[in-house]
């Protein structure tokens, strides 16, 4: 049994060995893991990579593999240019993967126990001013006054995002009954298979009950499922168009930077900080597993204020 590594691998086949390890590893991040078949996808990916680099470097056996190997592989995918924060998540992707091999005896000892990553540098993407928010929203209302399903659906989505911070594939994956309009939050499955709850204000909530009420329906075909936004053909909406959808609709914001929905979710952020929100309920609404990722935002804020002194105060 053979498995081709993946595309940023090398184009030969694995050994049989390492072949039968990896599709093993495989399963057991599919279905005892229960992972999501992207985080599947990319760490099977990042492991293929790893060991069609030992296979050319004489190994055969997952067994085999060392510490040596592991800052061998690390090492080569410096060398072309890879950045920080991706050498970091496949150092990552090589710890779990030999700490798997170890734990269910597949090797002896666990070689990536004292691997090393680079430090990702920990920088955020721009964000938009609160009024530049407000433009966002308010040029695709206009587009949408001529009630098309199309034009409904991207005003809903554009509050929503804003409104919650929920990541792009947070939203695309909601469906009606994860709306609670009584209370005005929406059930969220986030990172990890982790629910949560997020609330949303007045805006959002008339725009998704006019999408609903009159967009939705126009919209919908057979099979569409329970999905709250559709595509133009009716499905349920996938990443890419709401990517597309946010980067058209920064464009019609003078001045502002060009983000996508995940800049979105930032803004959202970065305005809750600024409003007085303290850091432990925003950690909670945007459902980051350490307080130290949600303490960036901080950073931004800080940032904000110094330039606010710097333009304001006389003796600044």
């Amino acid at each position: 049994m053979t498995a081709t590594p993946a595309a940023d691998a090398g184009p030969d086949e694995l050994p049989e060995a390492l072949a039968l390890a990896l599709g093993a590893y495989e399963r057991h991040l599919a279905s005892e893991r229960d992972l999501t078949r992207h985080t599947v996808r990319a760490y099977v990916g990042d492991v293929a990579g790893l060991l069609d680099h030992a296979a050319r470097l004489g190994l055969s056996e997952a067994s085999e593999l060392d510490l040596r190997t592991l800052r061998s592989w690390l090492a080569k995918q410096q060398t072309l240019g890879l950045s920080r924060t991706t050498l970091a998540r496949r150092a990552t992707a090589a710890r779990v993967f030999t700490a798997w091999l170890h734990r269910t005896g597949r090797a002896r000892a666990d070689a990536g126990a004292t691997l090393g990553s680079p430090k990702a540098r920990r920088t955020l993407p721009p964000v938009l001013r609160a009024d530049e928010a407000r433009d966002l929203i308010r040029s695709a209302a206009e587009l949408a006054d001529d009630g098309s399903p199309v034009g409904l659906r991207d005003v809903a989505m554009l509050e929503l995002l804003y409104a919650t911070g929920i990541r792009v594939g947070e939203l695309v994956g909601l469906d009606v009954d994860d709306l609670d309009r009584d209370r005005n939050v929406v059930r969220v499955l986030g990172k990890g298979r982790k629910e949560r709850t997020v609330p949303f204000g007045h805006p959002a909530a008339q725009a998704v009950d006019r999408w609903l009420a009159e967009g939705r329906p126009a919209l919908r075909v057979e099979g569409a499922g329970p999905a709250l936004f559709l595509g133009a053909r009716g499905r349920r909406i996938d990443q890419r168009a709401v990517r597309s959808l946010v980067h058209r609709r920064i464009a019609d914001v003078p001045g502002a930077p060009d983000i996508g929905p995940h800049g979105l979710r930032h803004t959202a952020a970065t305005h809750l900080l600024e409003g007085g929100a303290d850091l432990r309920s925003v950690q909670e609404l945007l459902g980051h597993a350490s307080l130290a990722t949600t303490q960036l935002y901080t950073h931004v804020t800080s940032d904000r204020l110094r330039a606010a002194y710097r333009q304001a105060h006389p003796r600044a």
